[in-house]
């Protein structure tokens, strides 16, 4: 097995003039869209996730999806692209953000061929990247006190022409290919770069990532942006207006940064190692990078139905040695039976279905899973699940006007929870509970809530949490809370700039 190299590769890469940062002023409603055709290819292999990852995190602008087994819980698939035909971006201070989405996400068509055998809910191309939770001013008229200091884009969208996917429930892998009208690759040799990927995983070895002490975290060395006296005023702030009938309920974070020295994709390992999470993404925006281990759907879309999973109500879950089998048992009784988090999640599926309410069929839109107890490695949630069938004309942008921000990351009622958090937190959220994952051209889309993700940008980390306060809330269990969501990701910031020193 050879070493891991530490170097780009420009192999995999489309021509370096259509590698452009577009706002696409130039289509209009009569365009009809460069025609795409599907092409694939079964890749007779077993597959080594952490290779892949790794390949692909050498290459030029790459995205994963997943990339880890708790994909399978999830939406079953994790899908590697780079090179990207184009990027879109729109940053804060522009204008007519689902104008120029809109515009974009109808420039690429795909022809409805034959039927294939790849499996339902299979992306078939499109674009992968994250809409930021400030989009939300553009959605409704919203106060802008805090302070932008990370400078990243609203959205981020890369469109790919090529890339890998696995069904993790049928360990099978596919080479996909979309053949556009001005290619200079045939499909052949789009998959056959693929397949070349993949033979190039398959001769190198990841080194598991070395462990952390995610109990014994020193928050006393990591920085901030605001301190526990001004936590607990804030808190105060909400508990005022939860009181005085404002809101109901209130997402509060703060935001942890430390150095970071490492190698972004070696955090990337270590999340998926050791905190495996079934909405994990991996972004290289060239200027900054993203690691996200979310446990969290935002929405799905497939086939026409819409679904959303929030989360409200968490527990620590520690390793099952010694004692740990007993006070993981107390923790997730404690969680089931707690009359608290059953009514905050209550509130956010209420929420949620009168948000999907607005673009669904009447009559459409259930609880398909009610509330929900899941584990995951240091954590225990509760969740629920509510669908419903779109309308027919509804398109992607009107669904992110009905629906973003998620509801179990603001609040209820929404628009006020989002005045409220404008007020309290000292610095914008940025990609910090929004949305990571794609948009395809057949009308499937995926995408996470950003949560337990780590911003990577001028060598310094950034990871920020929150959680859901009540009338009943406890100020400092809604402050441990933080903390223990926080240590999962701040002890593998730690362990890989330990072993980068190695």
């Amino acid at each position: 097995m050879s070493k891991i190299q530490n170097t780009k590769s420009d192999r995999f890469t489309a021509p370096a003039k259509s590698n452009r940062i577009v706002a696409l002023k130039t289509l209009t409603k009569a365009d009809k869209g460069t025609l795409c055709r599907l092409h694939y290819k079964k890749i007779r292999s077993s597959i080594n996730l952490p290779a892949l990852n790794e390949v692909f995190a050498g290459l030029r602008n790459p995205s994963i999806l997943g990339g880890n087994s708790a994909k399978a819980d999830a939406d079953r698939f994790s899908c590697w692209a780079a090179g990207p035909k184009e990027i879109f971006e729109f940053r804060a201070g522009q204008k007519d953000p689902f104008g120029k989405l809109q515009r974009a996400l109808e420039k690429y068509k795909l022809v409805k061929g034959p039927a294939d055998d790849l499996p339902k809910g299979f992306f078939r191309g499109g674009w992968i990247g994250y809409f930021s939770y400030e989009l939300g001013r553009y959605i409704e008229r919203l106060p802008e006190t805090t302070i932008d200091d990370l400078q990243m884009p609203l959205i981020r969208l890369c469109f790919y022409d090529r890339f890998i996917a696995y069904d993790h429930l049928e360990g099978t892998c596919f080479a996909i290919a979309l053949q556009l009208p001005d290619d200079s690759e045939k499909p052949q040799e789009k998959l056959a770069s693929l397949e070349n990927v993949f033979t190039k995983a398959r001769k190198i070895s990841v080194p598991p990532p070395p462990p952390a002490d995610i109990e014994h975290i020193d928050f006393s060395q990591i920085r901030c942006n605001m301190d526990k006296d001004y936590y607990l005023r804030m808190f105060e702030k909400i508990k005022r207006y939860i009181y005085d009938g404002d809101v109901y309920q209130i997402n509060f974070s703060q935001r942890f940064e430390c150095d970071y020295n490492a190698r972004p994709i070696a955090l990337f390992h270590w999340q998926n190692h050791y905190n495996p999470s079934p909405y994990a993404a991996y972004i290289d925006a060239g200027s900054f990078h993203i690691v996200s281990a979310s446990p969290e759907m935002f929405i799905t879309i497939a086939d026409g139905i819409i679904s959303t999973k929030p989360i409200k109500g968490t527990r620590p879950r520690v390793s099952e040695d010694g004692q740990g089998k007993q006070i993981n048992a107390r923790n997730f009784d404690e969680l089931l039976s707690s009359e608290k988090e059953q009514a905050e999640l209550n509130m956010i599926v209420d929420l949620e279905r009168n948000d999907i309410a607005r673009i669904c069929e009447p009559g459409t839109r259930k609880v398909v899973q009610p509330r929900t107890i899941e584990s995951y490695p240091t954590v225990f949630h509760a969740v629920a699940t509510v669908a419903g069938r779109l309308r027919k004309e509804i398109t992607f942008c009107d669904i992110l006007k009905a629906i973003f921000p998620g509801g179990s990351i603001t609040g209820a009622p929404k628009i006020r929870s989002m005045e409220i958090i404008d007020e309290t937190e000292p610095t914008d959220r940025g990609v910090y509970t929004g949305g990571i994952g794609y948009i395809g051209l057949d009308g499937s889309a995926c995408l996470n809530i950003v949560i337990r993700t780590i911003i990577i940008k001028n060598q310094m980390a950034f990871a920020q949490t929150g959680g859901g306060i009540v009338a009943d809330s406890d100020p400092q269990a809604e402050w441990d809370e933080t903390i223990t969501k926080a240590r999962a990701l701040l002890a593998g910031i730690k362990a890989t700039q330990v072993a980068a020193k190695l």
